[in-house]
């Protein structure tokens, strides 16, 4: 397994030049590295000094790019689902579609990434993917992703058993689904194998991106109040979706004590400006990506007290919303929404009561 690291910052504060840092640092320690790119325009291969393609090539010793491609991506993913078609259903029906024939809709890229990125970190040839994305936004959306879709399989499979509909329809879905599919399946476990190797999928994305061992972001910032503003906000955001923000990198000036105090209780280091095709002074003042498990973590459980407490920094109480609308709790920060979904211990119980405090929402059950 390898470990995921990704930036986040205003356009302009030299995210890709800071992962394209990262990625070469640790290379020259000998680690195996995948600097893997979002963004479709010529910034990155401009700054590698060759053309990427949607397959890995080597850049330096122990270290490989790619330029994810959309389209082919889409493409490759069309085929092992027409693939697994093949294996669970009688009677194929995507087979007469062709993945060359398919357009990008808003939100594949991100989902597409993430698979990318899901299938070089199973391969195991890596102990390092650099993920360079296209917008903040969507980074946090596509890290994200794993949490969210849990959510909707976990409460719609839910409520559609628990619906008239489901239970007038229960005692016929297995015998028909057994005549017409290969697998078994019932309103108590919808989907069979498929449903379940993707509801596997999905936790260990989960546990992946809640643990800063395997999956880390950075902020990257400057001096300028606007970037540093930016950074504030994209350091709660992506507490909302479980994304541990390991450190704070200022890039082009120096770290002020205002920023520090602003960033507190996250390390802020300072990168100088990189002359010409000299990466060593920026290499060498990077911050040490191994300590971002010392960082706080977006949510703490604490099941003796009955209390959850999320840490939201950049937002104030004014720009959260607490609601229990079913039997989970859903935190809404900035544009992130989030469901908590509680241990056995406090699932299903009412909240108490909850405050803001230190940058912090604690509930009370």
């Amino acid at each position: 397994m390898a470990l995921i690291l990704t930036f986040l910052g205003k356009g302009g504060t030299g995210r890709t030049t800071i992962a394209i840092a990262a990625a070469k640092r640790f290379a020259a320690e000998g680690k195996r590295v995948l600097l893997a790119g979002q963004d479709t325009s010529p910034a990155l291969s401009l700054l590698l000094g060759t053309t990427l393609t949607c397959d890995p090539q080597p850049i330096a010793p122990n270290l490989k790019a790619v330029q994810f491609e959309s389209t082919t991506l889409l493409q490759r993913s069309w085929e092992q689902l027409k693939k697994l078609e093949a294996e669970y259903i009688r009677t194929p029906f995507f087979k007469e579609v062709y993945g060359e024939e398919l357009g990008i809709l808003p939100g594949m890229d991100s989902a597409l990434a993430l698979n990318a990125i899901r299938e070089y970190d199973a391969a195991n040839e890596y102990d390092v993917i650099v993920y360079d994305g296209k917008s903040d936004k969507e980074t946090l959306r596509m890290l994200g992703m794993p949490e969210m879709l849990s959510w909707y399989i976990r409460r719609f499979r839910g409520v559609l058993a628990e619906s008239e509909l489901g239970k007038a329809l229960s005692p016929f879905v297995q015998p028909v689904t057994s005549a017409v599919l290969n697998v078994g399946w019932s309103m108590e476990n919808i989907g069979g194998k498929p449903a379940d190797e993707a509801n596997q999928l999905l936790d260990r994305g989960k546990q992946a991106v809640s643990d800063p061992n395997r999956v880390v972001a950075y902020l990257v910032t400057s001096g300028d109040r606007l970037a540093v503003a930016s950074s504030l906000y994209l350091w709660g955001s992506a507490q909302q979706v479980g994304l541990t923000v390991g450190g704070v990198i200022c890039n082009l000036s120096p770290v002020t004590e205002q920023v520090a105090e602003q960033f507190s209780p996250l390390p802020v280091s300072w990168v100088p400006h990189r002359e010409g095709d000299d990466w060593q002074p920026l290499l060498d003042a990077l911050p040490d990506f191994s300590k971002a498990s010392g960082a706080p973590r977006p949510i703490e459980v604490d099941v003796a007290t009955s209390q959850v407490r999320l840490f939201l920094p950049g937002f104030d109480k004014k720009q959260v919303k607490l609601t229990q609308y079913g039997p989970e709790v859903t935190i809404e920060a900035g544009d992130q929404r989030r469901n908590i979904f509680l241990p056995a211990q406090l699932r299903g119980k009412p909240v108490k009561g909850a405050k803001f405090q230190q940058q912090s929402l604690i509930i009370s059950f």
